[in-house]
């Protein structure tokens, strides 16, 4: 059987990451696309052989021939849109992040419980051989106990932003926050996968030098089940590039980046191991075969509604000093976020 699948918002995360991920995993097709402007989505489907196109959001869920809900819209939306997926009764895989809060995850989450669905959601680092063969050298005890880890990531995003012109990225009432929920996460949700949930976190945020209204800069420190001690530092207005994970254990340590496609580096002293892993073309294509899998009954997915919903409420604590709270309706009210006044 092939499930066949139903994007709603084919914009351009559907290009090459994870559409035609969608429509080369095994056992897996894309059959219709749904975009508020028609011809956007008759585009679309024209350019990558999709079957049919949609302008309304309720005629793709409901449309027989759609096994499988691929939400693939700005995070403001993805609790609405799921819940009517789950209404449906078929599953849904949700972009990241998950949502603008952790309490819109925790509805999310209840809805596809009470209805006996799969949720997942698109934290595809995870489906990646460079993580995965982090997570063995762990497992493996290459780096023996773990005792620390650092993370460091930085770049020249405020000089592209357009103050009348803001991308849904750097507008909180879309994307429930800035370039931390819609980058950050990743990283969080990596360390997750690696080490476990994150507990102890504190964390601040504030903007620096950025035309917009939310953070530019977040720092936080977290601990691990090891009871080792991690720090993490985001700053999205630096003219220098840094992309940097480093886990540090007794006998040796491993480095990594989030987005980048260079080796994952073993250090044991002077002695340097390293291992080609490159992504594949379509990057999100290893964790959509694991989800085809999974409804196949043939394994599981790892990247679910709980475990982003981790992600979210880590975010959520880091960045509640900023924001005032972290409850819904906070991004309507920019005015009032303590941070910004600051």
């Amino acid at each position: 059987m092939t499930v066949r699948w139903g994007i709603i918002g084919c914009g351009n995360v559907c290009e090459v990451k994870s559409g035609p991920a969608l429509q080369k995993a095994e056992g897996s097709a894309l059959v219709a696309v749904m975009r508020r402007e028609r011809a956007r989505a008759e585009d679309y489907a024209r350019r990558h052989g999709v079957p049919r196109f949609y302008d309304d959001v309720e005629a793709l869920i409901h449309d027989p021939e759609v096994d499988a809900v691929y939400v693939a819209t700005p995070p403001g939306d993805h609790e609405r849109l799921a819940a009517l997926v789950a209404a449906a009764g078929k599953p849904a895989y949700v972009e990241k992040p998950m949502a603008r809060n952790h309490r819109e995850c925790r509805r999310m989450i209840e809805v596809f419980a009470a209805a006996g669905l799969p949720l997942w959601v698109a934290y595809y680092r995870r489906g990646l051989p460079r993580f995965r063969k982090v997570r063995e050298l762990l497992a493996a005890g290459a780096l023996g106990r773990v005792t620390g880890v650092s993370v460091r990531f930085a770049g020249p995003y405020h000089e592209r932003v357009d103050p009348a012109a803001l991308p849904w990225r750097l507008e909180a009432r879309h994307a429930g926050g800035g370039l931390f929920l819609d980058l950050g996460c990743h990283t969080l949700d990596v360390l997750d996968f690696l080490l476990g949930p994150l507990t102890a976190v504190q964390g601040a945020a504030a903007n620096v030098a950025s035309p917009h209204a939310v953070e530019d800069s977040v720092a936080m420190t977290f601990a691990i089940a090891s009871g080792a001690l991690g720090t993490a530092q985001w700053c999205f207005a630096s003219a220098t590039r840094v992309d940097e994970i480093a886990i540090f254990g007794e006998r040796a340590d491993v480095r990594l980046s989030t987005f980048g496609n260079e080796p994952v580096e073993l250090h044991q002293g002077e002695r340097v191991e390293r291992f080609e892993l490159p992504n594949p073309p379509h990057i999100q294509q290893p964790l959509i075969q694991s989800i085809v899998d999974e409804l196949h009954g043939r394994g599981r997915c790892e990247s679910t509604g709980v475990s982003a919903a981790r992600t979210q409420a880590v975010m959520d604590a880091v960045l509640r000093g900023y924001y005032g709270t972290r409850e819904d309706g906070f991004w309507e009210h920019p005015e009032a976020w303590p941070g910004r006044r600051a």
